[in-house]
Formats: structure tokens, C-alpha cells, sequence
């Protein structure tokens, strides 16, 4: 992976979230991420960690939290809209031939207990190892989930930062659990699930520049399996343009993974293994997400992102 050694601190709040910031020497220190691992907020709203703020290595906040037209969307947070009945997403539900309504079978994640918290002896990664418990409205403990989160590389001279998500996802429930998204349950193209990343509102048209493989663009990434995807918006205030660059592992969960994207409105990026197609869990079993996001200063257009993938 490419990357140059770069300086990571890690402060923890107890109880709450802990904070990761890169040490720019002239530059500055940059808070890269605050990770939120025991949130406070209204049980509709689907309870979870996330990230948020996330920033470029410039000091760009390319997250947003709580957006008066999703309040369950906070910067990136690991999200599964249908899962046996219960919304483990947030706020409304979609119910076949209703629409979106807001049913009170709205689950939570809570932190169990940490097994890695820390920096790298030279201190250049940060690892946030954590165990987590989905627990549906009836207060059952449905999901056991072991979720590490890995800042890799921080590159000051290309302007880039990147990190690493893993989450293996245990039924232990006692009963089949299954798996989908607004799609399984009817409604067209809006499989969601999974990983989820929700932009800064001036991330969305015009401005916005979403890149796949193949030579895709745009909306045709909707719903289309691929290995990565780009997205490219320009920030209010001072007109600077930041990248996220999303990519599959290839040992992840039904990789080649679909994707969902959007960027008139609601910039967001979901990658999205039940899409199309939902997933049964027989007790007892486990399914393993893995996946990089890079965040990088400027635009990168088609070359540079294929030469970062390629590497």
C-alpha cells in the first residue's frame, strides 16, 4: 500500500467516543475522525456508532451529522434496513404498498467491550477493535459483532488518508435471521445496507462526481456490482474539491458488493451486499464484511483512482 509514515495520536473519552488526529508538523494537527461508540439520541433513530466528523489531512469535513431530511443519518455508520422484521438503518420503515411509515420495531448497537484500542509503537496506525451487540426493540440480543477499524496510512505529500473497516456479523438469536433491504421488500432500486457513508450537503449536485470501473459513471453505479467506487465533491466557504474512495476487499461478504449512490439531494454512498438478493443467517452463523475508504484532498479523476486501486 502506498504511503509515507505520518504521526497518529488517539484520545479516548470514556464512555463516549474516541478521537484520532494526524500530526501535520506546519500544517497543523488534524482531528482525522471522531468515532462515537456509545451515542446518545431517540430510539427511532436506530442507535449506532459512527464517524463523525471525518476530515481530509486539509482539514475538510466530508461527513455530515443528523440532516433535517434523514435525522438517522450520521457521518459512516454500519447499517442493515431489514433484518427479520426490525429497521437496524433508522427512522422509517419500508413497508410494501404503504411506503415509508415509522414503526416502533426500530433496533439498536451497543458497545460491548473494547480488544484493541490503540496506536502503533512508532506511532503511525491507530486500531479500534470493539465488540458489539444488535439488540431488536423487544430488547433481544440478535446480533454478536466483532468490528475493527484501522488507520493505515496517512500520506502528507499525495494528500491522502486511508482506512480499513472489518466486521464479522454472528447470529445468536436462536432463529434464522434475514437479511435485506427496501429492494427485498419491494421497492425498487433503493437496496441499501451495510457500510454507509452520508456527505456534507454541498456534496450534492451540481459539483458531484461519482466514478466506477469499467467506465462507469454516476447514476450507473446504482446497483452495480463493482470492486470500487469514487466520489468527488466541492465544499461551501472556499471551493476546495476532497475525494472518498470506497473499495471491496475481495474476501468480503459477497464481493464483487453492489452499490447505492446518490448525489442530487442526499450525497450518500452505501455498499450494499443484500441489494438485490436478501441473506438468511442460520443461528449460530457468521458473515464477514471487509472494506477501505480513502480520503483524499482534491479530485481525483479516473487515472489516479485506478493507480491507487491497481497498487
Amino acid at each position: 500500500m502506498p504511503g509515507s509514515p505520518a504521526p497518529v495520536a488517539l484520545t479516548h473519552v470514556h464512555d463516549d467516543r474516541v478521537a484520532v488526529a494526524w500530526d501535520g508538523g506546519a500544517a497543523g494537527i488534524v482531528t482525522l475522525f471522531e468515532y462515537v461508540y456509545r451515542p446518545r439520541g431517540p430510539a427511532f433513530e436506530g442507535p449506532k456508532p459512527y464517524l463523525h466528523p471525518v476530515r481530509t489531512l486539509a482539514g475538510e469535513v466530508v461527513t455530515t451529522f443528523r440532516p433535517h431530511d434523514h435525522r438517522w443519518h450520521k457521518g459512516i455508520q454500519m447499517t442493515i434496513a431489514h433484518l427479520s422484521g426490525q429497521n437496524f438503518w433508522g427512522g422509517n420503515t419500508y413497508v410494501h404498498g404503504e411506503g415509508y411509515v415509522p414503526l416502533a420495531e426500530v433496533g439498536r448497537m451497543d458497545h460491548v467491550r473494547w480488544h484493541a484500542l490503540g496506536t502503533a509503537i512508532d506511532g503511525t496506525a491507530a486500531r479500534l477493535d470493539h465488540e458489539l451487540d444488535w439488540i431488536a426493540s423487544t430488547g433481544e440480543r440478535w446480533i454478536s459483532e466483532r468490528r475493527t477499524w484501522d488507520l493505515e496510512s496517512v500520506d502528507p505529500v499525495g494528500g491522502w488518508w486511508s482506512i480499513r473497516f472489518r466486521s464479522t456479523l454472528t447470529n445468536v438469536r436462536g432463529l434464522d435471521l434475514e437479511l435485506g433491504s427496501p429492494t427485498t421488500h419491494g421497492r425498487q432500486m433503493a437496496g441499501y445496507g451495510g457500510l454507509f457513508w452520508r456527505g456534507p450537503r454541498d456534496f450534492a449536485n451540481p459539483g458531484a462526481t461519482v466514478l466506477g470501473p469499467d467506465g462507469r459513471t454516476g447514476a450507473e453505479m446504482m446497483g452495480h456490482a463493482g470492486r470500487w467506487l469514487s466520489f468527488t465533491g466541492k465544499h461551501d466557504g472556499n471551493d476546495a474539491v476532497s475525494t472518498l474512495l470506497f473499495i471491496n476487499e475481495l474476501d468480503s461478504f459477497r464481493y464483487p458488493t453492489e452499490w447505492f449512490v446518490r448525489t442530487a439531494d442526499t450525497p450518500l454512498v452505501s455498499v450494499a451486499p443484500v441489494f438485490f438478493t436478501p441473506h438468511v443467517m442460520a443461528p449460530g452463523d457468521s458473515i464477514r464484511l471487509h472494506h477501505r475508504i480513502v480520503i483524499a484532498d482534491r479530485g481525483w479523476d479516473r487515472e489516479r483512482v485506478e493507480a491507487f486501486v491497481n497498487a
